[in-house]
């Protein structure tokens, strides 16, 4: 090729690589996908509709609309929720996860987002006040979660009278059912399932400490990690996430 045929045909690459280069910039947002075990009512559930709604769900929503993010929930059961993540076929975990000092070795939170404790539902007619008073009985917890962990702490992992299912709605039937004498796990759910069953009350142990849940993200996930922060922060600020909280809560924030 002459010299005036090659310098003319680089023109026309580079003028269609730079036509091209908007086109690129411009193109839409990654999906992320987001794992939530929809068993976690108040937080996650599943409608009539087959929809995964709860107060987690309208929290990662309005995070992503602060930052121009695409999402798509998925329904995963909490026992596997975190392979999911780092197995690569979730984006990030919103699903009532309690930021503890062992899950931090492994993953890294947003900022909390939800104030927690544990909570004990026991039959109406039970006179446990306590945790302590739970030695000797069965006691049903999601496995691998907080109550878990507790549990675990006060009669040895192995023990046979802890009892573990895959969903607080499993627990608290199973106790409805008189298989276990107790349930324990998250606040919020357990309070919200204790009502709706008909026979069960809630205790609750000063002895528990204050938890907060977090947002999963992979290991060195500082972007995402950013992202979530920087949206959590500016829904507080701007009335969101006491919006979402009254919804779901019935009454105003107040942290603990």
């Amino acid at each position: 090729m002459n010299p005036i045929r090659r310098a003319a045909a680089m023109a026309i690459l580079t003028t269609a690589c730079l036509g091209a280069a908007p086109t690129w910039a411009q193109a839409p947002a990654r999906e992320l996908v987001v794992a939530s075990s929809a068993t976690y009512a108040p937080f996650a559930f599943e409608n009539k509709e087959k929809q995964i709604v709860g107060f987690d769900i309208d929290i990662i929503h309005a995070i992503a609309k602060q930052q121009g993010l695409k999402l798509r929930i998925v329904n995963t059961p909490f026992s596997s929720i975190f392979a999911a993540l780092n197995n690569g076929d979730v984006d990030l975990v919103i699903s009532g996860v309690t930021i503890n000092d062992k899950r931090k070795q492994s993953f890294d939170f947003s900022a909390p987002y939800f104030d927690a404790r544990q909570l004990i539902a026991v039959p109406q007619a039970s006179t446990v006040k306590s945790l302590k008073d739970l030695a000797g009985k069965k006691v049903a917890v999601v496995s691998a979660s907080t109550a878990d962990d507790v549990m675990s702490r006060e009669v040895g992992k192995t023990n046979p009278n802890i009892r573990r299912f895959e969903s607080t709605p499993l627990i608290i039937s199973e106790l409805v059912g008189g298989g276990v004498d107790a349930a324990i796990g998250d606040n919020g759910v357990i309070a919200y399932r204790a009502a709706q069953a008909q026979g069960l009350k809630t205790v609750d142990d000063p002895s528990f400490p204050k938890e907060h849940f977090g947002i999963v993200v992979r290991k060195g996930d500082k972007a995402m990690q950013d992202k979530l922060n920087a949206g959590l922060a500016a829904i507080r600020a701007n009335g969101t996430y006491n919006t979402i909280y009254k919804k779901w809560f019935n009454q105003d924030y107040k942290a603990q």
